[in-house]
């Protein structure tokens, strides 16, 4: 087959994913809509008041003293991961239920109604709301995480413009390596008739 017909073929199969790119590129040049999909949404802390005295213990590596809507919670990281403890007993502190949870999510909600709106629904440490933005809370670290339809939309592009679209990384692999092949084609068959015409 000529160079020029080559080339031909190669940038008919690449008019797609160089559309993709292009829409895909220009939305992560300018981040619409990224402040709020990537938000680190955080529990509402207060005051502690009182120092509380704690004894260490030798195993602990890391330690956090906080207080939320719910109390005060202390986080406690050892060679086997996070642990949340009651600051007075020491001891391992129970999962919240769903009113605390309710509680806890809806004063951090306070920093952005707009986004957040009201909680729908809640089952164990994950909730809905009525804005459509899943929540989950890591009790043992006391963190949470945000995840809303403009989230998925953003992550979409994501999986377009790096040709991950099937869902199997075999397959996507295979994808992304074929048209990166595509590209070195067109580039090196452009070379090569400029040249020539030249």
């Amino acid at each position: 087959m000529r160079a020029r017909a080559l080339h031909r073929l190669a940038g008919l199969a690449m008019i797609l994913p160089f559309l993709g790119w292009a829409i895909t590129g220009a939305v992560f040049f300018f981040k619409p809509g990224y402040a709020g999909a990537y938000e680190s949404l955080q529990p509402r802390t207060y005051p502690m008041g009182e120092s509380l005295s704690l004894r260490a213990d030798p195993s602990w590596l890391e330690a956090r003293y906080l207080r939320t809507t719910l109390g005060d919670h202390l986080l406690v990281r050892t060679a086997d991961g996070w642990s949340h403890l009651d600051p007075a007993s020491l001891q391992a502190r129970p999962l919240p239920d769903d009113d605390q949870v309710r509680a806890l999510l809806a004063d951090a909600f306070s920093k952005n109604p707009e986004r957040y709106g009201q909680i729908s629904s809640i089952e164990g440490s994950e909730a809905l709301t009525s804005t459509g933005v899943h929540v989950s809370l890591d009790w043992a670290r006391m963190s949470l995480s945000q995840k809303g339809p403009d989230t998925d939309r953003i992550d979409l592009l994501y999986r377009i413009h790096y040709l991950q679209g099937t869902g199997s990384p075999i397959a996507d692999r295979v994808i992304g390596m074929t048209g990166i092949a595509l590209v070195l084609i067109l580039t090196g068959l452009g070379v090569r008739l400029f040249f020539a015409s030249r």
